[in-house]
Order: structure tokens, then C-alpha cells, then sequence
């Protein structure tokens, strides 16, 4: 299977067909939205940052977090009628078109280029 936004979105639909019976509330996945990014937060800041992991979190995955909040996204989308793969294109024309020299201009990217490379 081609994993495009579109796929994905039909996919999503799918399985909540059959095997979530119905989808949340758009409140309620807005909701459960902001729980997944904490649990991302999480693991961020105990990886990446300064906090270390707890006993109980060392199997924590951060690919799979991502990927559960790509999937209450895509319910929210395809609970309000957004095509995911149009609304995409449309940000990244935009940023393109805003952005196209701002960052390549900023100082403070400049300074410390390929740091994160």
C-alpha cells in the first residue's frame, strides 16, 4: 500500500469503522491530541533534553508517538472534511512563499549552521 495523506486518511476511516465502532467527538480527539504530543514532550525531554527516564519509561518509543498523533490527527481531519495531502501543499506553498529567503537571512540560524547536521 502507498502510504500517501490520502491512503492514510481512507485507512484511518477504515479501521475506525470496524473496530472503534464510531470516532470521538472532535472534542474529545482534540483532547486526546494533546495528550499524545505530552507523551511526546516526554520522551523529548528525557532524550534530548536535560530530564532522564523514569524506571517505567525506558521502552518508551519515539516513532510510535509520532505515529499516534499522526492518527488522532487524521481523525480529526477526516471528521471535519480536511484533505490532509491538499491543506500540506497548501502550508508548504505558503511557507515557501513567506520564508523563501528569511531563514537563509537570519544571524542567528548563520551562526550555527550545520550543527544539527
Amino acid at each position: 500500500m502507498d502510504y500517501t495523506l490520502e491512503n492514510c486518511q481512507k485507512l484511518v476511516d477504515d479501521w475506525v469503522r470496524t473496530f472503534g465502532v464510531r470516532y470521538f467527538s472532535e472534542l474529545t480527539n482534540t483532547t486526546i491530541l494533546m495528550e499524545e504530543v505530552g507523551e511526546l514532550a516526554r520522551i523529548m525531554a528525557r532524550q534530548y533534553g536535560e530530564q532522564s527516564f523514569k524506571e517505567n519509561e525506558k521502552d518508551l518509543d519515539l516513532g510510535e508517538e509520532m505515529a499516534d498523533i499522526l492518527f488522532v490527527l487524521i481523525c480529526l481531519a477526516n471528521q471535519t472534511g480536511i484533505k490532509l495531502e491538499d491543506a500540506f501543499k497548501k502550508s508548504m506553498e505558503k511557507k515557501t512563499r513567506r520564508d523563501k529567503e528569511r531563514h537563509s537571512k537570519n544571524p542567528k540560524l548563520l551562526k550555527n549552521r550545520g550543527a544539527d547536521t
